[in-house]
């Protein structure tokens, strides 16, 4: 087996840095080629020096400046801007790409991966939940492969049929529940970031890691599960399952159920998505079900957490209010982290501005970034018109 050259958007954040991880065990069977990150350069100079990529993009251009002093005399080519990142998944030494950048912005560059039909490891589910039908279109069109790699999906991915979707009936996509599953629900209000971003199960970035306190994640989830598996809405089921040990479910029209079961580590769906159809050692632990002891189920209550019922409104709604969902979704968390509104707050905004969202899903990558700025917009003006009655402070 040669070894694959890969890109990873997004290097700098913890799926980045998990895909290097594992990469690093395995140097004859895969080589970076691209590094990218938007303005983190003290991390992504390190990672430089130790991997020695051909290109490394910094998406804000200050940041491109800085890191090309610091490499200077290292044979690497440091870009800037998001057209950089477009350039780099195309190239023709690039066989896979690591989509790894948060939210919205990941859109383009991933979008650019599967029209250059390259192996495309989708960790931002904003592509699929912004883009669903013109994203999977390009994958097929261009002869890409797609594979999931949020533990969730890559999960279902496993314990699908090796084709087509012969006996399934219904996917069981596990959510930890996050750090407010069974605090009393008359002091959601009183969440600081703080609290929000502190995770039981897993290590992710701080706006993940608030998505997961309001389960926005799993909403966002259920949207690019319809879309990775060609299936309905109501056949995604949402599983409160505290212990984050079975990552999801496959039930199928015999009674039987597969699930897939493992440590809560990133570097497991990761060298699954590196290695397949074959599998790597990831340096994850082997799971010790003595250890856990026990696993509980829940059903996910939707006055605890309303962004998950708005996740599945959207998306009976269509394209125009998943991209709305989304963006406001991206605004509202931000405006938490810098204390401008209240956890409480994050789904009152979203629905405010869902229900002025137009019907239907557009066609073009030009209408979907029209839809995006269009929600941030009016996201942007509640909160300059409630924020102050509803400071976080």
């Amino acid at each position: 087996m040669s070894s694959k050259g890969v890109t990873i958007l997004g290097s700098t954040g913890t799926i980045g840095v998990n895909t290097l991880d594992v990469m690093s065990r395995h140097e004859a069977l895969y080589h970076v080629v691209a590094l990218t990150a938007n303005s983190n350069v003290e991390k992504m100079l390190a990672q430089c020096l130790q991997y020695q990529p051909q290109y490394a993009v910094m998406v804000e251009e200050q940041a491109a400046e800085k890191l090309s002093h610091a490499l200077k005399g290292d044979n690497i080519e440091v870009l800037s801007g998001v057209e950089s990142l477009e350039f780099v998944v195309g190239l023709d030494q690039v066989d896979y790409v690591m989509a790894a950048i948060v939210g919205a912005s990941g859109l383009l560059p991933n979008l650019a991966a599967a029209k250059a039909g390259k192996r495309v490891l989708l960790a931002n589910k904003e592509s699929l939940v912004m883009s669903g039908k013109l994203f999977m279109d390009a994958v097929h069109d261009n002869k890409a492969t797609l594979l999931p790699i949020d533990s969730e999906h890559n999960a279902i991915f496993q314990c699908l049929p090796s084709s087509g979707q012969q006996g399934v009936t219904k996917i069981l996509l596990t959510a930890s529940g996050g750090p407010f599953r069974t605090r009393d629900i008359n002091t959601l209000h009183d969440i600081t970031p703080e609290q929000a971003v502190a995770h039981p199960n897993w290590v992710m970035g701080q706006k993940i890691s608030v998505d997961s306190a309001t389960m926005m994640n799993k909403g966002l989830e259920v949207i690019e599960a319809c879309w990775l598996f060609d299936l309905f809405v109501d056949q995604i089921q949402v599983v409160i399952h505290p212990q984050s040990t079975i990552h999801s479910m496959v039930s199928y029209n015999d009674g039987s159920v597969l699930a897939q079961l493992g440590n809560p580590d990133m570097r497991t769906p990761i060298a699954y998505g590196l290695a397949w159809p074959k599998r790597l050692e990831s340096g994850v632990a082997p799971l010790d079900l003595f250890e856990i002891g026990r696993l509980d189920f829940e059903k996910p209550d939707f006055q605890r957490f309303p962004c998950l019922r708005l996740a599945y409104e959207a998306h009976q709604s269509g394209g125009n209010a998943t991209i709305a969902l989304n963006a406001v979704n991206e605004i509202a968390v931000e405006a938490f982290l810098k204390k401008i509104i209240r956890f409480t707050d994050i789904p009152l905004l979203i629905e405010h501005v869902l229900e002025q969202s137009i019907s239907g899903t557009p066609d073009e990558i030009g209408e979907i970034l029209i839809q995006d700025s269009v929600s941030r917009k009016q996201a942007e003006l509640w909160m300059n018109e409630n924020s102050s009655s509803r400071s976080a402070k």
